[in-house]
């Protein structure tokens, strides 16, 4: 039975965003998740359990506890919730998910916030690109944010595309951001840039960035073989944007 279940206390929000990070191209919505949830010492608030998902239990270094792979996690100073995500979604599930998902953040009134990386090549001098999209009124946010338009006709694929297409099918206010990022790696800066010039604008949170970029390599490492993952699988079921006429 899809289901997303509470852990531990409720909690009182006002108009909370809620960022998601489910694992695509060049791990950036991910990477920038999990920054989130470290950075702000955010609290496991709710396990996802829609059909599809893989049964799987996640566990960390250093301590015991397992947990889905989907989760959602909760910070009532800053009125956020994150999704975090360890596992790719199969393309039999990204439906379900997504309109398991819509339901629930629909019925929370939270305004989400959907990433996604656009495989792009660049040096490493140059800052990744970032471009800001919305379905209802979620726009009024991004221009607010001084979130750049994109520049040319595109298309999300893989989960991230799937929510985006059940909120403007619903009618409710979401935003997107998008990045410039590698094709083949995990790329933190991009992720970097997602915080300070897309997350951070939009919530009023000064996010500190540095140790991301501090660690990029070890991050890289660390993360490869998920990246390299989300590379073999099909277009639709990783999350990415690419401009329209490689898709059609």
């Amino acid at each position: 039975m899809p289901e997303i279940r509470q852990q531990g206390p409720d909690v009182e929000l006002e108009n909370p965003t809620l960022v998601e990070g489910f694992p695509g191209v060049g791990l950036v919505g991910k990477l920038a998740a999990d920054h989130l949830v470290t950075q702000l010492d955010m609290r496991y608030y709710a396990s996802v359990h829609c059909d599809g998902l893989a049964r799987i239990g996640v566990y960390r270094g250093g301590n015991r506890t397992a947990r889905p792979p989907v989760r959602l996690y909760v910070s009532e100073d800053h009125d956020l919730l994150v999704l975090q995500s360890d596992a790719p979604i199969g393309s039999a599930a990204i439906g379900n998910v997504a309109d398991c998902l819509t339901g629930w953040i629909i019925d929370r009134g939270a305004t989400p916030v959907y990433l996604s990386g656009l495989p792009a090549e660049r040096d490493e001098e140059t800052r990744p690109d970032i471009y800001g999209i919305a379905t209802a009124d979620g726009g009024d946010r991004l221009e607010t944010a001084d979130v750049p338009i994109p520049p040319e006709d595109g298309v999300i694929t893989g989960p991230t595309g799937a929510l985006i297409d059940a909120a403007a099918r619903e009618g409710y206010d979401t935003l997107g951001l998008i990045v410039q990022c590698d094709p083949q790696f995990p790329d933190p800066q991009a992720a970097s840039v997602l915080l300070e010039d897309g997350i951070g604008p939009i919530t009023g949170l000064d996010i500190d960035v540095q140790d991301l970029i501090d660690h990029a390599e070890e991050i890289r490492a660390k993360r490869e073989r998920l990246a390299r993952q989300m590379q073999a699988i099909g277009q639709e079921e990783s999350t990415q944007a690419q401009p329209l006429r490689m898709y059609q």
